[in-house]
């Protein structure tokens, strides 16, 4: 079994949280399917963009819906990452990661098929055998990778630089 990535209030260094925040994101579209259009936005506003029919099933300016997933299953596999390598010792230098979310016909309309997680990790002083198995943790436990994993497979290739 790959090791748990702890995110409660006792995690080392973080300050006690009582109540997590809710995090929020919108999205309009105006028009029919195929040829209307809208824009997503994050709720601090960090985030935001026009997606399209286009930009979703063709290769069309803007985002969509399955780079949002990837950008977060990315963003939450990374930091996951860096907390169990400091967990057991080791001080990432850098950690980068590519999601691609796979989206596929399925009984007559689209799913979400796939994830696949692409991480290098530099990080001094750590053989492969331990930075694969903390990949591993992480992939099973970030809470990104708990919320999609029942509905598609996550596959993980860890490369040490």
């Amino acid at each position: 079994m790959a090791p748990c990535v702890d995110y409660g209030p006792a995690a080392a260094g973080w300050a006690s949280v009582l109540v997590m925040p809710i995090r929020t994101a919108s999205a309009r579209w105006e028009g029919n399917l195929t040829e209307g259009s809208g824009t997503v936005k994050t709720g601090k506003g960090g985030l935001q963009g026009n997606y399209s029919f286009k930009s979703r099933f063709e290769e069309g300016e803007g985002t969509n819906p399955e780079e949002l997933i990837a950008a977060a299953h990315s963003g939450c596999f990374s930091m996951a990452f860096s907390k169990g390598l400091a967990d057991a010792g080791f001080t990432p230098t850098s950690v980068e990661t590519v999601a691609k979310v796979r989206m596929d016909k399925v009984d007559g309309g689209f799913g979400v098929t796939g994830i696949e997680l692409e991480t290098v990790g530099d990080v001094p002083g750590i053989d492969d055998t331990t930075f694969q198995k903390i990949a591993e943790g992480a992939k099973e436990n970030c809470p990104i990778s708990k919320l999609l994993s029942p509905g598609a497979p996550i596959t993980l290739v860890a490369k040490l630089v």
